[in-house]
């Protein structure tokens, strides 16, 4: 009962936790691309983002999940979502995922596809895209600050398609929470440079 109440005082239920657990588990062997990092903490900081930005728990849950669908299992992992945490975090889950084929199409293909889809996009699916795109472009700093340019082998595409791609996220969320994309705005800026 205490740990509910606890839940319940932070504006987060059960939900979240169950969503942590499964999370934890569906990526437990997974690592960012080219490190040693669990792929978790990515999307940790993705759910982060969501609440820092004022998202509610169904947005920040499926910030943990964003990735299930293209990294572990396809839609069958999706309809296991919809099933455990429902129709709306399975739909966000669903419009932050540029493909769910395998083999994935062709990398500048899926991209532009993606971003055309994101300009119509939800705001929940506009803020959760926002907070992944974020985690990401402040990971390739991190990084090029401490491998210089070695970074951009570990990618499907090279540095000048990174950085088209981010200032099209950029571009294709401008009308979602302003407060996000004025950070994502300041970080493909900074990519920009390098």
């Amino acid at each position: 009962m205490a740990g509910r109440s606890v839940y319940m005082s932070l504006g987060l239920s059960q939900r979240f936790e169950h969503a942590l657990t499964f999370t934890a588990r569906l990526h437990a062997t997974q690592t960012r691309k080219g490190t040693e990092i669990p792929y978790i903490a990515h999307l940790l900081a993705v759910a982060s983002l969501v609440l820092t930005h004022g998202g509610d728990e169904d947005e920040a849950i499926a910030g943990l999940l964003h990735d299930a669908v293209e990294d572990q299992g396809g839609r069958h992992t999706l309809e296991i979502i919809r099933a455990r945490f429902g129709e709306r975090i399975a739909a966000i889950v669903d419009g932050c995922m540029d493909t769910d084929i395998t083999p994935k199409p062709p990398w500048r293909e899926r991209k532009v596809r993606y971003l055309h889809h994101l300009k119509a996009a939800s705001p929940s699916v506009k803020l959760v895209a926002a907070a992944d795109k974020l985690d990401n472009v402040r990971s390739i700093l991190a990084d090029h600050r401490t491998l210089g340019p070695s970074i951009w082998t570990r990618f499907n595409a090279g540095k000048a398609d990174q950085q088209w791609f981010y200032r099209g996220c950029v571009t294709a969320l401008v009308d979602g929470k302003q407060s996000i994309i004025r950070e994502l705005d300041v970080a493909v800026e900074e990519l920009e440079r390098l």
